[in-house]
């Protein structure tokens, strides 16, 4: 008796899946419960388990694809079905897919295999095929792709940028104190810890930071619980352990989802200032910048301090200027103040 395995619903709204990998080929025997495939879902990969025992039949999703929820992925035991006679799928994301809707362009015209944006758009000019080394956008990449997309044609993004003096900020809790620090002002500004749906502004009661994390894979943000009633000892420890899991891949999809705010440092590569991209659908996220000593003067004198920039993206549609202003300026007097 043939099993027809579908694509799971994986929980937190998400609606499709791209298959990453398979642990499996057609003819081979899988035990129940062994590693069958690897679905890429938003930032993160799931291993699921073979459902059934028996023979490979057929595999009807191959690597790079990307599936909705309910699409039958594989066929176990039974014999092997025919092959359908209709002309091979072809394979896009759905923001190629969007991308040809709005400029008419046929994607069965364009052959088969993977179709690529750039495909798209030399379709739409009447250009013939590229020249280069070319390789699809998959796995985390085709979702920063599609998230930053989609973040840059809805947010109308603004960044505000001061100075922070950092003599009060131990290095080594650099990133879990501006959290804290963060939050606590979040309670004050409930307007940046909010997300607009539709003609409704959503102002959220808990304070889940996201940490943008740079991996080989591209960029991951976990999130960090409960930033304001933590101390810095115990975000630090959340930090150092989601940052551990998002460079090997090994974080759970709820750590990587139901974020309210975004903060984002890249230490020594963060640069004198930056514009970090509002991380959807949240309205802000705070960037902390380079952090060297510079000359300034204090009380009259001309002395050296650890100084960086902070910059905070908002969403100019719900967050207002001066808003985003006084609320900078709040977290960096919070982390200027020196310590108790």
């Amino acid at each position: 008796m043939a099993y027809e395995f579908r694509l799971p619903d994986l929980g937190e709204g998400l609606t499709e899946g791209e298959i990453a990998r398979w642990f499996v080929r057609e003819g081979d025997e899988v035990a129940e419960d062994a590693p069958l495939v690897e679905i890429q879902t938003d930032k993160t990969t799931v291993e699921i388990p073979s459902p059934a025992a028996g023979r490979v039949a057929r595999i009807l999703a191959a690597e790079g694809d990307v599936v909705p929820v309910g699409t039958v992925l594989v066929v176990i035991g039974g014999d092997a079905p025919e092959a359908p006679s209709e002309p091979a799928r072809v394979q896009a994301t759905p923001l190629v897919r969007r991308l040809a809707r709005e400029l008419g362009v046929d994607l069965a015209a364009l052959g088969t295999g993977r179709i690529t944006e750039a495909d798209v758009r030399r379709a739409a000019a009447g250009g013939g095929p590229a020249e280069g080394r070319r390789e699809p956008v998959r796995g985390v990449r085709r979702q920063i792709v599609e998230h930053l997309t989609r973040a840059h044609r809805e947010v109308a993004a603004v960044t505000f940028v001061e100075e922070c003096d950092f003599s009060h900020v131990e290095r080594s809790v650099l990133l879990p104190t501006v959290l804290h620090a963060t939050a606590l002002e979040l309670r004050a500004f409930p307007e940046l810890n909010a997300r607009l749906e539709g003609d409704e502004i959503v102002y959220l009661e808990r304070y889940d930071l996201g940490v943008a994390v740079q991996t080989d894979r591209g960029l991951v943000v976990p999130v960090v619980r409960a930033c304001d009633t933590r101390t810095v000892e115990e975000l630090r420890a959340d930090v150092d352990r989601l940052a551990e899991g998002a460079r090997a891949g090994t974080l759970a999809p709820g750590e990587l989802r139901g974020s309210t705010f975004t903060v984002t440092s890249a230490g020594k590569l963060g640069g004198v200032l930056v514009t970090p991209l509002v991380n959807h659908p949240e309205v802000a996220i705070l960037g902390v910048h380079r952090i060297a000593e510079r000359p300034v003067v204090r009380d009259g004198e001309i002395v050296a301090r650890p100084i960086g920039n902070i910059s905070v993206t908002f969403d100019h549609r719900v967050v207002d200027g001066a808003r985003a202003a006084e609320f900078t300026l709040a977290v960096i007097a919070r982390l200027e103040a020196p310590g108790p």
